[in-house]
């Protein structure tokens, strides 16, 4: 028998973390077990819906802006709180829980301090962040004062306008989050045989997130389209999502091509270029000498109108692994951050790695958000009665 649907209200906080947006709940108040989950966060979001605009909920028709993050106190010694990541697909019934969402970290942390969930000093808070997604520890750093987060202050980043208190991001280990292995092949670059298309060379790569890397030239482009221009070339979408598949598979992510295709959020695919001249969805010319690549980033089927946090700090690790082809594409920056050229701006990320007898491995990768609540209350869904 099928169950009635239930009208219900979730408590949540709807927060911008970095350039995505997500309604953030609270565990306790989250219905039911993880297979109870889905119908009430599509009916939140209104997923699916055909029309790619998700009017009827809170969604905003791209994949950025449509998560939800459940965070609770954490049990483990070694982290302050526990973050589950969820990406609500727009355009199909189902949710993905398979990656990460590194710009929603930001907001993590403060939602934490805010909802009383750790107790903080005034001044610099430094908090434990354990992700269930890919059994990853984060440490976020940032200010509060009188028990709240402090959300005022100068960091511009792009693609977001105005102003925020900075929030320092750093990935531990961030090695083999989706596949347990930083090079899941064991190579930096390699031949992908692409149903359909044939041998693409690539790098792949699993760094906060795992990422299949390719040169923008191969697929006949420069690398400095913006979005629209992207989803404006005649079949191009579909040969990233074929390349997607099959990297999927290379990686030990999906064990077929159909499985691959059902799990939307990673890999990531990442097209690179050489730094280069290029403009911004803001109209604001981007220097190739203030650059030291050049990314745009598929997530969800679709260009990134930025780039995801986690594939930003997969491409700086990728970056310093020699013989890669973003390592390739790269200026060489020694020990300093990497500048990458992107649809909304300059964006910069930090990374060490090292190498020994067992290969490589990446330490840590580290980024400077913003973030700030929008709104507090309840959230409405309708949705079969948990059980």
């Amino acid at each position: 028998m099928t169950a009635r649907p239930v009208p219900g209200w979730l408590p949540a906080v709807f927060m911008r973390g970095g350039t995505s947006k997500a309604l953030i709940l609270l565990r306790r108040d989250v219905p039911g077990d993880l297979a109870a989950w889905e119908p009430a966060f599509l009916s939140a979001m209104d997923s699916p819906d055909p029309f790619g605009r998700q009017l009827n909920g809170m969604g905003g028709g791209v994949s950025s802006v449509s998560k939800i993050c459940v965070v609770e106190r954490s049990a483990r010694p070694d982290a302050d709180i526990d973050y589950t990541f969820v990406q609500v697909v727009v355009r199909e019934g189902r949710i993905d829980l398979s990656g990460n969402c590194g710009n929603m970290l930001a907001a993590v942390g403060p939602f934490a301090v805010d909802e009383g969930l750790v107790a903080v000093p005034d001044g610099p808070v430094h908090l434990r962040i354990y992700n269930t997604n890919t059994r990853k520890l984060i440490a976020a750093s940032f200010a509060a004062r009188d028990g709240r987060t402090v959300y005022r202050g100068d960091l511009a980043i792009p693609g977001v306008t105005g102003t925020g208190a900075p929030i320092r991001l750093d990935f531990i280990d961030p090695g083999g989050a989706t596949t347990g292995r930083l090079l899941p092949t064991g190579a930096v670059r390699q031949s992908l045989d692409v149903p359909g298309l044939g041998p693409v060379e690539v790098s792949l790569v699993d760094a906060a997130n795992a990422c299949v890397f390719v040169r923008a030239a191969d697929l006949g482009l420069t690398g400095v389209e913006l979005p629209a221009a992207l989803e404006a070339v005649p079949g191009l979408l579909d040969r990233l999502a074929r390349i997607r598949r099959a990297g999927s598979v290379a990686m030990g992510i999906a064990p077929d091509l159909d499985a691959a295709a059902r799990i939307v959020h990673v890999p990531f695919v990442g097209l690179v270029a050489p730094p280069q001249d290029s403009g911004s969805l803001s109209g604001a010319p981007i220097r190739a000498a203030d650059v030291d690549l050049t990314a745009r980033v598929i997530s969800n089927g679709v260009p990134h109108q930025a780039l995801p946090l986690t594939a930003t700090l997969c491409l700086a690790v990728a970056a310093r692994l020699e013989g890669s082809l973003v390592h390739e594409s790269a200026r060489p920056t020694g020990d300093a951050a990497l500048r990458v050229g992107m649809p909304s701006g300059i964006l910069t990320a930090d990374a060490a790695v090292s190498r020994d007898g067992e290969g490589w491995r990446a330490e840590r990768g580290s980024f400077f958000r913003t973030a700030r609540p929008l709104m507090r209350g309840d959230v409405f869904y309708d949705a079969p009665a948990p059980v």
